[in-house]
């Protein structure tokens, strides 16, 4: 097993940087990215990155992680709040499991409450902006620690 972790990026999160900067920031996925793979690097884990608009492509991603991968930290944009399939393709994966979201989902519309993921996953961590992700890697890290 390497000491990989899969970061996955759903639907529209290419479009960070230019999509409602007054919700998820002005930093652009690739910017997200890179500043999650530095520190990832720097703890000593190496990072492969998915974005995809397709859930079918996310799920795939998941099923591949599961012979490579240590931890999968996802942020499933809208795919968080109806996406079952994805939920169950999680479940799967035997590493640690971070889901991750810019904005605080819970303090937006009703329909986003709802994280179909919430309970495929070790936690959550949302509405903290870019730091979201460096909390995630935090979490991870220790997650793997104790395991």
């Amino acid at each position: 097993m390497s000491n990989e972790i899969l970061l996955l990026s759903g639907p529209n999160l290419d479009l960070l940087g230019s999509r409602n900067p007054e919700v998820y920031g002005t930093q652009t996925l690739d910017e997200h990215v890179e500043h999650f793979r530095q520190l990832a690097v720097e703890a000593g884990f190496s990072v492969r990155h998915v974005q995809s608009n397709f859930e079918g492509d996310l799920i795939e991603a998941v099923h591949a992680a599961r012979d490579d991968a240590v931890a999968v930290v996802i942020n499933a944009g809208a795919l968080t709040h109806s996406s079952w399939a994805l939920a169950d393709a999680l479940d799967t994966f035997d590493g640690v499991k971070i889901e991750v979201h810019l904005s605080n989902p819970a303090a937006r519309e009703p329909f986003r409450h709802l994280s179909t993921l919430a309970g495929s996953v070790n936690g959550s961590i949302a509405g903290f902006g870019a730091t979201s992700y460096e909390l995630a890697l935090d979490a991870v890290r220790r997650l793997t620690e104790k395991s």
